[in-house]
């Protein structure tokens, strides 16, 4: 394990929040996009002014920027494709992630380091050896690979791979789906898509004139992809870099996410990544949005199984809002709060999210509620109480909240 090079960890950064926490949870890369022309331009994502902040404040931190480029190209967007290129090789971002020939010639261009996204489906090692010989650093491979199929294309062919570990998974190949086209004419191929899929559909007899619900199963949403139980043979496997969907989610997803495979991947190389870490990991994942958990690919062709069963979030914690920072004192590493809906009890615990301090996870122990102490806080009310991390007024403070009913956990690989 000592002599074992660490995968690369990259995280979706979808706005200048998410961008922080990830950042601060351990992620040693980010990818994000800029206004369009990317998988998931229903996301806040960037603007071009932002990219020279982005680059420093990753320089900083050691962290690599990964911007994608990675839809569909057509005429008329060329010259905005190129653009976008031309200025993030002025501000040194380190790789583009694309896969229309159009964006892997303009990053050539302008000698911009490219990696070919996962769109391009590359499943076999001719294709892989075909896009090293265009010049590609890297590939991210089809998310319908078995770990077998990776491991084959990793021994014949001399290039970076990246394999995606967590998150959203579709019923088209590599996400490359009409479906949202068809009913809505947003194309998911241009990273429109309204996730149609994720409805819940009715089957109609036409020569009865009735019509059934497809049972409780939603047969054409697939759960969310969940690697943590399988981590350390992922590792063994020889993958350069393991990315995390989620650029649509919730800062505080990519927070819990990137944090949990963060310490997973330290565990294993410290000879400590056994089961009982394992499934402690993976309460945790089940404590941020999911559509409950599948192995994906990697260990055999998902079945039935693989579909969620019901619409939405199942995971087993949701956020109530609370309120908003009003100031915070560093040399005492206090934060007050103030309560604008709900209640807080100590005990209770808090996410605090904002553009600049990332997602910071806290259990409030005591508490002062204007200005005396106190156990409980209603709206209205002031709240001071220990914080070590430095959070900034505006910043918005909400309450997690258990939901015992719900299971959410990934199924052992067989």
């Amino acid at each position: 394990m000592q002599d074992r090079r660490k995968p690369e960890l990259a995280a979706p950064a979808g706005d200048w929040s998410m961008l922080n926490a990830v950042i601060k949870n351990g992620a040693n890369a980010i990818y994000f996009g800029i206004e369009d022309l990317n998988m998931r331009v229903m996301a806040e994502n960037f603007t071009e002014q932002d990219l020279p902040k982005i680059t420093e404040i990753c320089r900083e931190h050691g962290v690599e920027t990964h911007l994608v480029v990675n839809t569909i190209l057509y005429d008329g967007e060329l010259k905005r494709a190129e653009s976008i290129i031309k200025l993030a090789s002025e501000c040194g971002i380190n790789l583009i992630v694309c896969w229309d020939l159009a964006a892997i010639q303009l990053c050539k261009k302008y000698s911009m380091p490219f990696c070919i996204s996962t769109q391009a489906s590359v499943s076999n090692s001719l294709s892989a050896e075909i896009y090293k010989d265009m010049g590609a650093r890297r590939i991210v491979l089809a998310r319908e690979c078995s770990l077998e199929q990776i491991k084959e294309i990793k021994e014949h062919v001399q290039i970076e791979i990246e394999a995606f570990i967590h998150g959203a998974m579709c019923i088209a190949v590599s996400g490359r789906c009409f479906m949202s086209h068809e009913v809505f004419g947003r194309s998911a191929n241009r990273g429109d898509c309204l996730q149609s899929c994720r409805r819940e559909y009715e089957i109609y007899d036409v020569r009865k004139d009735a019509s059934l619900l497809i049972g409780k199963d939603y047969v054409m949403s697939s759960k969310d992809l969940n690697t943590i139980l399988f981590l350390d043979t992922l590792i063994e496997s020889g993958i350069d870099a393991f990315k995390i969907e989620g650029r649509k989610r919730s800062p505080e997803y990519a927070a819990k996410v990137t944090s949990v495979y963060r310490r997973a991947i330290d565990a294993y190389f410290a000879g400590a990544l056994d089961e009982n870490a394992k499934i402690a990991f993976n309460t945790e994942l089940s404590e941020v949005y999911n559509r409950g958990f599948t192995s994906g690919f990697y260990m055999e062709q998902p079945g039935a199984e693989g579909f969620a069963e019901h619409e939405g979030n199942a995971s087993v914690i949701k956020k109530e809002l609370l309120g908003k920072v009003v100031n915070y004192y560093p040399q005492k590493q206090i934060c007050h709060l103030q309560i604008q809906t709900n209640h807080l009890d100590a005990g209770d615990r808090l996410l605090i999210i904002g553009s600049t301090s990332g997602v910071i996870e806290l259990e409030i122990n005591e508490m002062r509620v204007n200005d005396a102490p106190g156990d409980t806080a209603k709206k209205g009310d002031f709240v001071t109480f220990t914080c070590q991390e430095k959070v900034r007024p505006g910043d918005k403070a909400y309450r997690l909240i258990h939901k015992p009913e719900i299971q959410s956990y990934a199924p052992l690989p067989k």
